[in-house]
């Protein structure tokens, strides 16, 4: 069942272009799957979606002429099974593949499928090897990233260093969490859940499921990367402020603000989302979190203000987090140009809710100097009553965290 599961799901992605969550997520559902099974068909689904391009390579290698869609979508099942999952035993999955080939009705490509994939098996230690080393095409197929993609790294980060962050976007994702300390200390919430401290944060090992837990359920906690959470700790927040983060979903900025604050002053949570902001508000009730008011709104429509802190956690291209969503790598690479633009015009617009003296915090969730640097300067360029505080940006291959950029700019006191 896991194994037909994750092949409906490859190919509703490959049909529909939907996002893998929500594809998974129905399948799923439809499928009526337990959490194991569930887990189950979502790794090999997720699985496939990172390694596409080198699934593809070796299947390439060993046929002649163009493959029906869905026999190329059981073919990337199977070699992922072989080449990626130990548990699965080599027969098992060449048996699985060949009875799906009969299944959906291509009993003729079932002895192609066979051959194939035994041979994977077969020569899974002198596999053919990948072409162009040490260019940025062989890193576009040994990690299944764009082209584009690996040049703009190699370019940021050189052939060593780009190949760390390829390699780290196709890996496991620890699960961070930070406390609520205004109801709990990372001391008592250790013993109630199966916590180690690393050097980049707090991470829940078995994360299973998080929000049955009752840590969760009496709010001890929320699930955030270090990264993100450094926006709040850039901010400097001190009890008693009044803070707005204007693109608020799923919250994480607001709960760390609150919390900093000791639930102490205002917290104004706002997003053009009225779905998610009711997540937002449901997240913050949990924790008990009363200085946080969730307001609906496009963050480009805020008025004149006078917070003391003001978050503008951007939308952007996401590129920070694809091992937690491995399908952004799958984004035409023309949607992304418009970002710049519209990114500096959120920022102009939270903008003005800064008090002479506050903070301003933008931050976004890549590695992307068009939508980090490229913003930040021109925007600090036109204003200059705004001065840079501090910059970052995080890596996943160097500080663990997600991709994420974080820049403090303060606005000047009234003379």
């Amino acid at each position: 069942m896991p194994r037909q599961a994750a092949l409906e799901a490859l190919e509703r992605f490959r049909r529909d272009s939907a996002w893998s969550r929500q594809v998974m997520e129905s399948v799923s559902a439809k499928r009526g799957l337990d959490g194991r099974n569930a887990a189950l068909a979502a790794r090999m689904f997720y699985g496939v979606l990172q390694n596409l391009a080198l699934c593809d390579h070796y299947i390439d290698a060993y046929t002649r002429g163009r493959l029906e869609p869905k026999v190329r979508d059981i073919l990337r099942l199977g070699v992922y099974q072989l080449l990626f999952m130990d548990r699965i035993p080599p027969s098992a999955a060449v048996d699985e593949a060949v009875r799906a080939c009969r299944k959906l009705g291509y009993a003729r490509a079932s002895g192609l499928v066979n051959a194939v994939l035994r041979r994977v098996d077969r020569e899974r230690d002198a596999l053919p090897p990948i072409p162009g080393e040490g260019t940025a095409q062989y890193l576009a197929v040994r990690y299944s990233h764009p082209l584009w993609l690996a040049e703009e790294l190699i370019s940021l980060r050189g052939y060593e260093g780009a190949e760390a962050v390829l390699r780290s976007d196709n890996a496991e994702p620890p699960v961070y969490v930070q406390v609520n300390t205004c109801r709990t200390t990372e001391e008592e919430l250790a013993k109630l859940l199966p916590l180690r401290r690393t050097e980049a944060g707090l991470v829940l090992d078995r994360a299973g499921d998080i929000a049955g837990t009752e840590a969760f359920q009496k709010g001890l906690f929320y699930v955030q990367d270090p990264a993100a959470h450094g926006a709040v700790e850039a901010a400097e927040l001190m009890p008693g402020m009044r803070v707005l983060d204007a693109c608020a979903a799923p919250g994480g900025k607001s709960f760390g603000a609150a919390i900093a604050m000791g639930n102490e002053g205002s917290v104004t949570a706002r997003d053009i989302l009225s779905k998610k902001l009711a997540l937002v508000a449901r997240g913050a009730e949990r924790m008990g979190l009363s200085c946080i008011s969730c307001v609906p709104g496009d963050a480009r429509d805020i008025e004149v203000g006078d917070y003391d802190a003001v978050f503008a956690d951007v939308p952007c291209s996401g590129l920070g987090v694809i091992r937690k969503k491995p399908d952004i790598r799958y984004r035409p690479r023309q949607e992304l140009e418009g970002l710049p633009e519209l990114q500096g015009e959120l920022l102009e617009a939270v903008a003005r809710a800064v008090r002479p003296g506050g903070r301003l915090i933008y931050s976004t969730c890549t590695w992307r100097k068009a939508e980090n640097e490229g913003v930040t300067e021109a925007f600090l360029r036109s204003h200059p009553e705004f001065g840079k505080v501090t910059e970052r940006t995080f890596w996943p291959d160097t500080d663990g965290t997600d991709g994420f950029y974080i820049c403090r700019m303060d606005r000047a006191k009234k003379i």
